[in-house]
C-alpha cells in the first residue's frame, strides 16, 4: 500500500477527445465540473455556432445542424427502446 493514490488512467477515447484544443477543453470541463457549469458549456457551444454563422454565412449555420441529424436519430431510437 502506498502513501498516495495514483489517479486512474482515462480511456483512449477520452484522452483523444480531451487533446483537441478547443472542444477538448469544453468536454473536460463538462465531464469534471459542477452541474451549473453545464450551462456555461451550452452557452459556449451556441456562441461557437453563432460565430461560425457570422464567419461562413449560411453554410456555417446549416452544416452543424445537419451534422446533428444522426445524433438526434440515435437519441430518438434510444428513447423509444426504453
Amino acid at each position: 500500500m502506498s502513501a498516495i493514490e495514483m489517479p486512474r488512467r482515462l480511456p483512449i477515447w477520452q484522452r483523444l477527445l480531451f487533446a483537441i484544443p478547443l472542444f477538448g477543453w469544453m468536454a473536460r470541463d463538462a465531464a469534471n465540473s459542477e452541474p451549473e457549469d453545464l450551462g456555461y458549456t451550452a452557452v459556449a457551444i451556441v456562441s461557437m455556432w453563432g460565430c461560425s454563422a457570422l464567419l461562413f454565412g449560411l453554410p456555417g449555420l446549416y452544416l452543424p445542424a445537419l451534422a446533428m441529424v444522426p445524433v438526434m436519430f440515435l437519441i430518438l431510437i434510444l428513447i423509444s427502446r426504453g
